[in-house]
């Protein structure tokens, strides 16, 4: 009979324990730290020829970039190729070892593949190179080693050398997936930037998300229209004026000609200074206490517009009017909180 040989474990995580782990958590990132400056400074110092061949390489893609790894790096791979595809490339991830039985058919000529392998030698990767090189798909490899099998089948090398990895052996992949992840951010940005990629277009990726909702709803997708808005005849009276007012719900009314055009708006604020001003509501003209000139908005304005000019302002409901001045609709701010513009 064998007898299995168990390791004493902690039974229990004292002060001791924690201060430990704040020590190794703190190394862990100054390491990290330190690793993603260094890449920073071979970037800055050396003009990187190679960063400057990948980007070209990227930039004149008229397919998609296919990006792969094994392992971790295949977890950096798939995270590279998002960030790609979300700031305006066109990216996949494809696993490298289902690409050899078959998935390599997902590779087109007009592709660019990035491969990345700290070592350079993951033999996954290498053995489909032959058939991305017959494609004559260009190939980035992302690698620490510049002398790797990958690395000389490239035609554009990045090198994410880390001097030590922040596990205490030296082991497990750390410091240098997060220098790969860096150097892909780099690329992205950098790709980003040169293809003139704004927040619109962004948005128009993301439009699930809350920058998505900013930057695509308008002004007229949330307004409140046709018998929903606020409005009486200059000549109502003010018993009129506060019905309507309580009818839409708005806290406000605006007050229109007989052509529909804005020519002012009545507020709750505007009913409480007439009550501390003590005035007479009998005899009172609706067209006497009502605000001039008050904020507008366009219906094709983004939403967002109209939440800076509420929050300039200091007020919660603006007026909506075309481009003849003719009222078309109101926005209350409870409508853009609904809508999750704000």
């Amino acid at each position: 009979m064998s007898l299995t040989h168990q390791k004493s474990l902690p039974t229990a995580f004292d002060e001791k324990n924690a201060q430990r782990a704040l020590e190794l958590a703190c190394d862990t990132l100054q390491i990290e730290a330190d690793a993603i400056l260094g890449l920073k400074i071979r970037l800055s110092h050396q003009s990187d020829t190679g960063f400057i061949a990948a980007l070209s390489l990227l930039f004149g893609c008229r397919g998609r970039v296919v990006v792969s790894g094994i392992g971790k790096s295949g977890h950096i791979a798939g995270k590279i190729a998002a960030t790609l595809a979300s700031t305006g490339t066109p990216a996949f991830f494809l696993h490298p070892g289902e690409a050899a039985h078959g998935d390599l058919g997902m590779v087109a000529p007009n592709d660019v593949f990035i491969a990345i392998s700290y070592s350079g030698e993951a033999h996954e990767l290498t053995s489909i190179m032959p058939m991305i090189k017959r494609m004559r798909v260009p190939i980035i490899a992302i690698t620490g080693k510049s002398g790797s099998s990958l690395a000389a089948l490239a035609d554009a090398h990045l090198d994410v050398q880390v001097d030590k990895e922040a596990c205490p052996f030296n082991l497990a992949p750390t410091t240098s997936t997060t220098v790969t992840l860096a150097m892909g951010d780099a690329l992205a940005m950098a790709l980003l930037d040169a293809r003139g990629f704004r927040a619109e277009d962004f948005a128009l990726s993301h439009p699930g998300g809350a920058l998505g909702r900013r930057l695509l709803t308008h002004v007229r997708d949330v307004m409140r229209s046709g018998d929903a808005i606020p409005a009486v005849s200059a000549d109502a009276s003010l018993s009129e004026t506060l019905m309507e007012i309580t009818r839409k719900g708005m806290a406000m009314t605006a007050i229109v000609d007989a052509q529909f055009h804005i020519r002012g708006v009545f507020t709750d604020g505007d009913l409480r200074r007439m009550i501390e001003n003590k005035q007479d509501f009998n005899t009172v003209s609706i067209a006497d206490v009502m605000h001039l000139n008050p904020r507008t908005v366009g219906p094709d304005q983004l939403a967002v517009d109209a939440v800076q000019l509420m929050e300039e302002f200091r007020i919660n409901q603006v007026l909506v009017k075309d481009a003849n001045g003719k009222l078309v609709g109101a926005l209350h701010i409870h409508d853009l909180t609904r809508a999750k513009v704000i």
